[in-house]
């Protein structure tokens, strides 16, 4: 680094530092002058964490200068462009285009929540610019609305692959340290465990709740306590994502391997963000992640519930042979295994988060109920208020109205496939649930979900009955899989949530993979899914 009487400071001979444009835990982002090419650029300043011994230092700027290098091979206009990696007095500089304009962050305190159509616009850019990263193999690990820019021209960009991960090389993260934002951070690397594609697609729909809600959804006082919310606690429900609230349930699955695919969230946020739902009116072939069938073992106890989901309900598999099966619960999270594994690993952060707001939005869990449920609290198990309409002053002074009751029926179609995977549309497992609520008007929030815990078709969906209308509508899903081969079984059930809490009756299935080829030597391909979803009413 050089420095001329009464001018800014240069690195490398060629970057003048003009003006600091932001800092964090990792460094300072400075507005610099490219003296040779005579243009301005942004150069990012990356200092090492406090107490790290000097090897350490050392093998973390080397190995950082590699990741920012491999990172400049990303090609896609939402991607922030890197110049170059200058090293001045032994560490790296990362020398990056201009973009003019705010960040999301920025825009969220100056303006408050945005429209699910705008968030969506938002979050489609900044999931395009993450695809093209990982195909080059690339993680980007801090996705935050202070790191998406909003450019005065309307471009969106995701910035700051200064923490990125390459795939196949070293992690950045010294012993003991968590590098990224916690509220941010997906379950998995909350655990200590590798990420992926998919932890950045949970960063991306904590963005998304943040954009649409306000504030993130696991939040808390402290890094721990946020990190335990993350991994521990049920997802807050986003009561002003409107259209959005599938795509943000979709990504925020616990299980990294049942969140919504990249491309599938991309199409559904780039239809949300021109004006646009994606289609109810159409039954989803939602792919089932299989479980190799295991011969029957007589199980003395009920598997262990997932934390914040209902018990498994008495009504069980229709006959004893499903009843006995391996009940596996390979994706269970115990509380008390991750606040110990949290406790003993020591964890400090490098990036600690300014936030987006300071709501937790905490739910508390219930047990199951039989298939009709009354609730004369209404809803007292959230920690937020009800969507459920409240009785008039009227109606409250002379008597209070009859308890809400969802019942819920599920019936199943080709149950027992067998054939070429994945299934094709008319001959996949195919179930349809009949919701019938006890008065109007109502909404019933509820989601699709597999005995092993694997939640299906986007995650929690809403029905709304309105005053005047029927009180029987009805929703139908189809099941799939991408494996080669294999014998998958499982049991599929409704769960509802709102405006009481209930569960339907259990459907067995089960997927059996073959890999011969039919007649005329060409596997059939899938057929376009019909649209089975129905809203039926009736005069009860």
């Amino acid at each position: 680094m050089s420095e001329e009487p009464g001018h800014e400071r240069v690195i490398a001979g060629r970057y003048r530092l003009l003006a600091p444009l932001g800092e964090g835990g990792m460094g300072t982002v400075w507005r610099a002058r490219d003296e040779v090419l005579h243009r301005e650029i942004a150069v990012k300043e990356v200092r090492a964490p406090a107490g790290l011994g000097g090897d350490d230092v050392q093998r973390m700027y080397a190995r950082l200068e590699r990741e920012a290098w491999a990172a400049a091979r990303i090609s896609n206009r939402n991607v922030v462009t890197v110049y170059d990696v200058a090293t001045d007095e032994g560490r790296p500089w990362i020398v990056m285009e201009l973009v003019r304009g705010l960040s999301l962050a920025e825009v969220l305190d100056a303006e408050g929540p945005m429209t699910p159509q705008r968030a969506a616009h938002i979050g489609a850019e900044v999931l395009a610019a993450l695809r093209a990263a990982h195909e080059a193999g690339v993680l980007h690990r801090d996705v935050k609305p202070a790191n998406v820019l909003i450019a005065n021209d309307g471009r969106i960009v995701l910035t700051d692959f200064g923490i990125a991960m390459v795939e196949g090389s070293s992690a950045l993260t010294m012993t003991g340290e968590v590098i990224g934002s916690p509220e941010f951070l997906a379950p998995e690397r909350a655990l200590g465990r590798t990420p992926g594609p998919e932890s950045d697609l949970w960063s991306l729909g904590v963005l998304l709740y943040a954009a649409v809600e306000g504030h993130s959804p696991f939040r808390h006082d402290t890094p721990l306590s946020t990190l335990r919310a993350i991994v521990d606690e049920e997802l807050p429900p986003p009561y002003r994502a409107g259209p959005l609230a599938p795509v943000i349930e979709g990504l925020l699955r616990k299980d990294p391997a049942q969140r919504l695919p990249a491309e599938q969230a991309e199409q559904d946020l780039r239809v949300i963000g021109a004006g646009g739902s994606p289609r109810a009116d159409t039954v989803r072939a939602v792919p089932f992640p299989p479980t190799v069938a295991a011969r029957p073992e007589p199980s003395p106890t009920p598997p262990m519930p997932l934390p914040g989901q209902p018990a498994p309900s008495g009504s069980g598999a229709t006959t004893a042979t499903r009843q006995d099966r391996d009940r596996r619960a390979g994706r269970v999270l115990v509380a008390g295994v991750v606040a110990l594994a949290l406790a003993v690993g020591g964890l400090t952060y490098a990036l600690l988060n300014r936030g987006d707001g300071d709501g937790n939005g905490d739910r508390g869990a219930g047990a199951s109920t039989p298939a009709e449920t009354k609730d004369p609290t209404q809803n007292t198990g959230s920690g937020k208020s009800s969507p459920s309409p409240t009785p008039s002053e009227s109606e409250s002074e002379e008597s209070s109205p009859p308890p809400q009751s969802v019942r819920v029926g599920l019936d199943g179609t080709r149950t027992d496939y067998a054939g070429p995977c994945p299934p094709p549309g008319a001959r996949a497992p195919r179930f349809t649930a009949t919701f019938t609520v006890g008065r109007l008007p109502a909404e019933v929030r509820y989601r699709w979900v597999t005995q092993d815990g694997s939640v299906l078709d986007g995650g929690w969906k809403t029905l709304s009955f309105p005053e005047g209308g029927g009180r029987t509508q009805r929703d139908a899903v189809t099941v799939t899989t991408e494996a080669g081969t294999g014998t998958f079984e499982n049991e599929i059930s409704v769960e509802v949530r709102e405006p009481v809490r209930t569960t339907s009756e259990s459907v067995p299935f089960s997927i059996t993979c073959e890999t011969e080829t039919p007649t005329g030597g060409a596997s059939p391909s899938p057929s376009d899914t019909e649209s089975d979803t129905e809203s039926d009413t009736d005069s009860g």
